[in-house]
């Protein structure tokens, strides 16, 4: 058994001058627009699909930034679990709002601990360039 299947993404624009103009006075229009994107979906993955619509975004117009807003929106928003957000969180290593107080508690201590392995014998500080395991 043969399975085949394609998406499409098409998108047609066309510009009407405004009333008593008779000819494309505006370079920055373009009177038709036509686009399709075609792919073989038999086989595409979630990604694979959300790439190739972020591919038509980019062909009709829409910046990176607005299309990678968009993409987070679906994930980050009130109608989505709070635990399915912080999979996705853990997944590309991003960090809540909610936890950030938390880690920057971490933080504070993670820079305790490297001031105190930073320091010499008898407590002194070394300089970058130092080590507590040169001998000289």
């Amino acid at each position: 058994m043969t399975y085949d299947a394609t998406v499409q993404f098409k998108f047609d624009a066309t510009f009407t001058p405004t009333y008593g103009s008779s000819s494309w006075t505006d370079d920055d229009f373009i009177p038709e627009e036509h686009y399709k994107i075609t792919a073989p979906a038999a086989d595409l993955n979630c990604k694979q699909y959300f790439k190739l619509f972020e591919k038509f975004l980019l062909c009709v117009g829409m910046c990176p930034q607005s299309i990678r807003s968009g993409a987070m929106s679906l994930v980050f928003n009130d109608m989505v679990r709070e635990d399915d957000q912080r999979k996705v969180c853990k997944e590309y290593e991003l960090t809540m709002d909610e936890d950030l107080d938390k880690k920057f508690e971490e933080w504070k201590i993670r820079d305790e601990e490297f001031a105190r392995l930073q320091k010499g014998p008898m407590g002194t500080v070394l300089s970058d360039q130092e080590s507590p395991w040169d001998s000289e």
